[in-house]
């Protein structure tokens, strides 16, 4: 639990001008989808391309760089960080606690478990993601076993009270400038997390709809 603002992170990036949206508001996390099925999916090539204004930005003020996959193989991850110098690694699929703690040592990165959450028994097994993961995210479960985030729904907000956090944790699923204040009434995240909540349609963001949200966390 924190008393400062959250931090927020604009997830679902596929341009550069998504990436200067994000810069001309200060996000403080981008993400990248690694995820052939998503929409929001970019290879390496266009991920280089989005990040270009990054290069123009200080060091001490760009966001960090958080790559998404969906039970990445180390080949798949070797590949994307040879050509991405990502701050996080943020696992999306079915990751035992010990493939995170592998695939942190392994990679000397910083890792992300998404925990998918519609009942509270999704929450019973956390302390050992804790102890392999630094920073943990609560996201939607989807009905659907490919959608994988990003589905532009919440979930019960209230299962998470109470629970005490050893690493910084995230809140994703649903969000957008409308619901954030209710989402902060009850939870406090160290992050935000929000994607199809800042698009105009699937998979294209809205840079207007980024500004709008970050103002309204801030």
């Amino acid at each position: 639990m924190t008393s400062t603002k959250p931090k927020v992170k604009i997830c679902g990036l596929k341009t550069a001008a998504d990436v200067q949206a994000c810069l001309s508001c200060a996000a403080d996390f981008i993400g990248l989808v690694f995820y052939a099925p998503s929409p929001r999916a970019v290879t390496p090539e266009q991920a280089k391309e989005a990040l270009a204004p990054l290069t123009q930005t200080p060091v001490n003020k760009r966001p960090k760089i958080t790559g998404l996959f969906v039970n990445p193989s180390d080949n798949a991850l070797r590949e994307i960080l040879a050509e991405i110098d990502l701050d996080l690694i943020q696992l999306h699929g079915d990751e035992t606690p010990e493939r995170c703690g592998l695939i942190r040592g392994l990679f000397n990165t910083p890792v992300m478990k998404a925990i998918p959450v519609a009942v509270k028994q999704d929450l019973i097994d956390l302390e050992p993601y804790e102890k392999n993961c630094d920073w943990i995210l609560f996201d939607t479960k989807s009905s659907d076993p490919a959608i994988k985030g990003g589905s532009g729904h919440s979930f019960d907000w209230s299962l998470l009270q109470g629970i005490r956090h050893t690493k910084p944790w995230m809140l994703a699923g649903g969000l957008t400038a409308d619901n954030i204040t209710g989402a902060l009434s009850i939870l406090s995240p160290d992050a935000l997390d929000v994607s199809s909540g800042v698009e105009r349609e699937k998979g294209v963001k809205d840079h207007a709809k980024i500004k709008d949200f970050i103002t309204a966390v801030r």
